[in-house]
């Protein structure tokens, strides 16, 4: 190849690099804008207060951390005292924990608005436990009684200091044993309690143990529908007799109840994409039939004790994302968290999708037609009469140099057509100039 055919093939590679070039340029501009705006990517490990390994609060979480571990997310459990430790945990500034299982009404107004909620999950009944045979007591009636109300810093001692207040019931005129509920279970077994509250689901480890003990029965609270009228985070539940344990018959009656729900929390800043992942879990772990609620009645934005998360509430209105539903979890958020950047890419991409097209071919029938200027102007030169050897000497020069020029010029195989009409109109002109400069030396 000679050096000029290599000159002409660079100077159209430079001509294509400015054109594409300057088009790439701008949509990699376009992407790193974009990429401003692009929402970082969910953690893989988030950490979720629970409360006893006995609790109920426990067990569910170590059902949610095996389900989310299926989408490559690791759940750390935060053992914990119960919903009170957990409230601390979640309103500590350090941000110790993601999630946290509260009982509702544990937290006051200001410590509602700093937290996020997810939802509720499940009742929480109070069960109030006796010696078996004991006669039931109203509890406006236990001055003087030895009563278990659960450890420091549970939702169990909470909510009973409240509603044995309500009643006029306190640590001045009543023992108000603070331990846990085993401890508890085992001094109400053995007579040294009068009566035990344990305020938690059903599916309990601990309240199983209490309820298949010999020595202890259910009695009902009382006045189930005054409580729930005047607290609006309660609600109240009938237990039919037999619901517990069908072959021992526990309850041996009807229990109208009392019940708190419980509520998943999260922290603001917890990752809006990990929201229907968790809330996905909770529908799995508590979405079926229970004893105290029908099928999907839970997870649900009702009886939610702390201000609806906005993710949360999308997921109950519409359910978990569609990308998700269809996809990987983690190809899903991908996606999800690129589309912000098609807006921009899409409004560089239609304009230079028309524009691009036509200047290529632009760029590269000018590479045939701009030799035209010249042949046109030395043919109408031609048709100058009268013309003189000299000038048709610098004629011949010109067209040889266009003709060599022309025969290095590289075009794409679908414009060959044109480039070859113009070597024919070349050719042509070469016959003319044959013609007049034989004319001429006739002449002479």
């Amino acid at each position: 190849m000679t050096s000029q055919r290599r000159s002409f093939k660079l100077r159209g590679r430079l001509e294509m690099l400015a054109l594409f070039g300057g088009s790439a340029l701008l949509v990699f501009a376009g992407i790193a804008i974009a990429l401003q705006f692009v929402k970082p990517a969910p953690p893989r490990q988030i950490t979720m207060a629970t409360g006893n390994p006995e609790g109920a609060y426990y067990h569910y979480a170590k059902r949610y951390q095996a389900i989310l571990a299926r989408d490559g997310i690791e759940l750390e459990l935060i053992e914990t005292q119960g919903s009170v430790d957990n409230l601390e945990l979640m309103l500590k500034p350090e941000g110790e924990v993601d999630l946290a299982l509260i009982q509702g009404g544990v937290a006051d107004q200001a410590q509602r608005a700093k937290l996020s909620g997810l939802g509720s999950l499940f009742y929480e009944p109070v069960w109030m436990l006796a010696r078996s045979g004991s006669s039931p007591r109203p509890l406006n009636t236990l001055q003087g009684a030895r009563i278990g109300i659960g450890p420091e810093d549970s939702g169990t001692r909470f909510l009973m200091q409240r509603i044995l207040a309500a009643n006029g019931i306190s640590a001045e005129n009543a023992d108000l044993v603070v331990e846990s509920a085993e401890t508890s279970g085992q001094r109400l077994a053995n007579g040294d309690l009068d009566l035990l509250f344990l305020v938690g689901s059903p599916d309990s480890p601990m309240l199983a143990k209490l309820v298949e003990s010999q020595q202890i029965e259910l009695q009902d609270l009382g006045r189930a529908g005054a409580y729930a009228r005047r607290y609006d985070w309660l609600t109240m539940l009938e237990l039919p007799e037999g619901t517990l344990d069908l072959k021992r018959n526990r309850p041996s009656e009807d229990l109208q109840m009392i019940a708190a729900t419980a509520n998943l929390v999260a922290r603001d800043d917890f990752h809006p994409a990990l929201v229907a992942l968790v809330l996905s879990a909770a529908a799995e772990v508590h979405g079926r039939q229970h004893l105290l609620a029908d099928v999907d009645s839970f997870p649900t934005a009702a009886n939610s004790d702390f201000p609806l998360n906005s993710d949360a509430a999308r997921f109950y209105k519409s359910g978990p994302p569609l990308l998700q539903r269809w996809l990987p979890f983690w190809v899903a958020n991908w996606i999800d968290r690129i589309k912000v950047m098609l807006v921009p890419l899409l409004a560089l991409l239609l304009p230079l999708s028309k524009v691009l097209p036509p200047a290529y071919r632009w760029r590269i029938r000018q590479r045939i037609l701009h030799w035209y200027k010249d042949l046109k102007s030395i043919d109408l030169e031609l048709d100058d009469q009268p013309l003189d050897a000299k000038r048709l000497r610098r004629l011949r020069k010109a067209m040889d140099s266009i003709e060599r020029d022309v025969a290095h010029v590289d075009v794409p195989l679908g414009y060959a057509d044109q480039l070859y009409q113009l070597r024919l109109h070349i050719a042509l002109l070469q016959k003319k100039l044959d013609r007049l400069t034989q004319a001429l030396e006739g002449i002479e």
